[in-house]
């Protein structure tokens, strides 16, 4: 038998019936669109995370004070000794830091004039910005401590500037937050949100104020950048090693970005892989649709199976040409699978345009490839059982 005649008969057996092998390309179709589409919004969220999290730098070191220790008598014991400004000054000694950053983070109500809003805030060092990436749509950020006390100043996030002073500047105007009097010398560029927290909704003050205002004797974080001389792991290290001087033990915990973003990564791909197994489901149907039909077909056609046979094709020639109409199949409905995409892609970034979406061409190859493999392999046993009819018995079946 000629490649050409196999060809033939095999598009021929398709198109003999229309509605049902459009039925089973919908199956296919559905499965391959579903895994594609949720892959891709798996990969989005993982970029956009990631993405988000970068943006502050990846040349971070974040010290918070605690460390939780096993105990001997299979208890857990917890030490919690605050870090201090000390810590901090020290800590900005050391070699290739370029910037420490003490942090304390509270909320509360943010008042000017008759207007009052409820806000995030966090007391932090003079280098914040700097440390942080964070950029300035006016005046300045805080400036360093005087004779060892901070002067009141405020900085207002994108947000909370436009709900209490809308249009108006607010540089040189008094706030009441918590209470105590700031006077304001800067406004944030908007950021955006970060995982649910709005970053544009904060107000910025010195990292000593916001002790008093929060009763706070320690430190919530500090946050150490350092240049490219140093690697993170080694200035880690040294880190541990100052602070274990100055506590006398290690009652802290060191977190570098690199772990940070490796941890997010790792568990950001197993939530991509656990997305993109729910869109496999549908594969699932798709292939016990080809299955379904492949085992009818050869029911229907015994008779032209053992014409086949009686005209001198081989068991081997019948396997390929059964196993060709489900390859051929499915991977037509992978091909509406992939026209199926574009259009829910097109539809969802109407409805949702912020919707992070990262659709790569490997992904594309990867669908047709699953599709001719689900063929192959949910056509294998109607194949099989087509290969093996005698020829004399099948034209005396029909």
């Amino acid at each position: 038998m000629r490649l050409r005649d196999g060809f033939a008969l095999t598009a021929s057996a398709l198109t003999s019936r229309p509605l049902r092998s459009l039925l089973t390309l919908l199956g296919v179709a559905i499965g391959i669109a579903a895994v594609a589409l949720l892959t891709a919004i798996g990969e989005g969220l993982r970029g956009y995370v990631l993405d988000n999290f970068s943006q502050f730098g990846t040349r971070i070191i974040a010290i918070h004070p605690g460390k939780t220790q096993t105990g001997g008598l299979g208890g857990i014991l917890s030490s919690v000794r605050p870090l201090n400004l000390g810590d901090a000054a020290a800590l900005g000694r050391l070699a290739h830091v370029e910037a420490v950053v003490p942090i304390i983070q509270g909320s509360g109500d943010i008042q000017y004039q008759q207007r009052s809003r409820r806000s995030d805030i966090i007391g932090g060092g003079h280098q914040l910005a700097e440390a942080w990436r964070f950029e300035l749509a006016l005046g300045q950020f805080l400036p360093p401590a005087r004779d060892g006390r901070s002067p009141p100043y405020a900085v207002l996030g994108y947000t909370l500037h436009r709900e209490l002073f809308g249009a108006a500047n607010p540089l040189g105007e008094l706030v009441r937050i918590g209470g105590t009097r700031f006077r304001v010398i800067g406004v944030m560029a908007e950021k955006g949100q970060l995982l649910g927290f709005d970053l544009d909704d904060i107000a910025y003050i010195p990292v000593d104020w916001a002790q008093s205002l929060f009763n706070r004797e320690g430190l919530m974080e500090i946050d150490v950048v350092f240049n490219a001389g140093t690697g993170s792991a080694p200035l880690a290290e040294r880190i541990r090693t100052l602070l274990v001087e100055r506590h006398g033990m290690e009652d802290f915990n060191i977190t570098t970005q690199d772990d940070m973003l490796a941890s997010l990564g790792r568990i950001l791909s197993v939530l991509t892989l656990a997305v993109g197994a729910l869109g496999g489901v549908s594969l699932l149907v798709g292939a016990v649709g080809i299955l379904t039909i492949m085992t009818t077909t050869v029911s229907e056609r015994t008779a032209e199976i053992g014409l086949l046979r009686a005209i001198g094709a081989s068991p081997r020639q019948v396997l390929g040409l059964f196993l060709a109409e489900a390859t051929l199949l499915s991977l037509a409905g992978g091909l509406l699978g992939l026209l199926l995409l574009a259009l829910l892609l097109g539809v969802l970034h109407l409805a949702v345009p912020g919707l992070p979406l990262a659709l790569r061409p490997a992904f594309l190859l990867l669908a047709l490839l699953l599709a001719g493999l689900i063929g192959v392999l949910a056509g294998i046993a109607p194949a099989r059982a087509a290969a093996r009819l005698h020829p004399v018995e099948a034209l005396r079946g029909e």
